[in-house]
């Protein structure tokens, strides 16, 4: 034993011996910034607006109000001097990178050309980013629906024939690339191969997304999904918009979700009719799954607008996931809006 010591003691001091120093590059975040802003932002910039709407997905205008109100919330959006008087990078630089990774589902090193920012900045204004969003944005825009919005609800339902509806729910994976090899028993289900994490969504025509609950196991199904969502928290509270219509003379005063046939035979659940007989079973179920369709094509518009949630998440803290998802949400309401 006595033996062993020195040279354990050699291969730990050649360890150390082979560790390299951290090199510093120059990047010139001041050319990357101004050719960012020559490009998009001056008022005659190099590329039109069609073309910023199809690189950062959603308009000048969005963008630059998505940029002030990160900078009112968080410090590090804001630019600063170090002490030699040289400005940090601008905050168009780091959101633009967040936006190209959220939306290209890139590599952090990738943006580096262009704007001038290294591979560990790049990761950081991500995390920021999200964060800012969602606390800036997130109570306006992945709010409940009001008063105003469920008479709106109901008025687009009655007009395509389904008085009382208030959308469409339904769930979908993400896969989780680097989900920790202890839970991927947890997080892996046999049909999927891969550890998912699970999203439950309700959407309405416009495909605006009026209900996300995130982060349960990808190997539970829709029904414990439902279970575990708070979609009805407000309805067994007493506290949601009070719903009132009528079909054939009979008055109704809770609304209701159109869904598949995995959910359970609740009266706020309508579901398709299986193997329909006759004309009447035959429109209903043809109208019903053409309606349902809203959320399926909320949950493709939103993955291809960000195309790092059509991809496996190279994240490793569930809760960064999470944030991801809900900006990834937000935005994607506040393009609605804008559009």
């Amino acid at each position: 034993m006595q033996l062993q010591q020195p040279k354990l003691a050699d291969e730990a001091s050649s360890s150390r011996r082979r560790r390299k120093p951290r090199r510093y590059i120059e990047r010139g975040r001041e050319g990357g910034h101004q050719q960012l802003y020559n490009d998009y932002f001056v008022e005659n910039p190099r590329f039109p607006e069609d073309k910023f709407r199809r690189r950062f997905c959603m308009r000048r205008s969005l963008f630059l109000r998505i940029v002030e109100g990160a900078m009112n919330q968080d410090p590090y959006y804001q630019t600063n001097h170090d002490a030699t008087g040289r400005s940090s990078l601008s905050p168009l630089q780091k959101c633009t990178a967040a936006i190209r990774m959220l939306a290209y589902d890139v590599a952090a090193y990738v943006v580096d050309e262009y704007l001038r920012i290294g591979e560990s900045s790049t990761t950081l204004c991500v995390k920021k980013f999200v964060r800012a969003v969602n606390v800036v944005f997130g109570d306006e825009y992945l709010r409940r629906p009001n008063v105003a919005d469920v008479e709106r609800l109901l008025h687009v339902g009655e007009q395509r024939g389904f008085p009382g509806m208030l959308g469409s729910i339904d769930c979908m994976h993400w896969k989780w690339k680097n989900c920790p090899v202890a839970w991927r028993g947890q997080y892996a289900r046999g049909d999927h191969k891969t550890p998912t994490i699970m999203l439950e969504v309700v959407a309405s025509q416009d495909l605006w997304i009026w209900h996300a609950f995130f982060g349960v196991p990808g190997t539970l199904n829709d029904i414990n999904v439902l279970d575990r969502s708070p979609v009805f928290h407000e309805v067994l509270e007493g506290k949601a918009p009070k719903v009132r219509f009528s079909v054939n003379g009979r008055n109704y005063n809770l609304g209701y979700y159109l869904t598949d046939d995995i959910y359970p035979n609740w009266a706020t659940f309508v579901k398709s009719i299986p193997l329909p007989q006759g004309p009447k079973h035959k429109l209903f179920a043809m109208k019903q799954e053409a309606a349902r369709k809203d959320v399926e094509r909320a949950f493709g518009v939103l993955q291809a607008r960000f195309a790092i949630i059509s991809g496996p998440s190279r994240m490793w803290c569930k809760d960064i996931i999470g944030e991801i998802m809900r900006a990834c949400i937000i935005m994607h309401n506040m393009i609605v809006e804008d559009e």
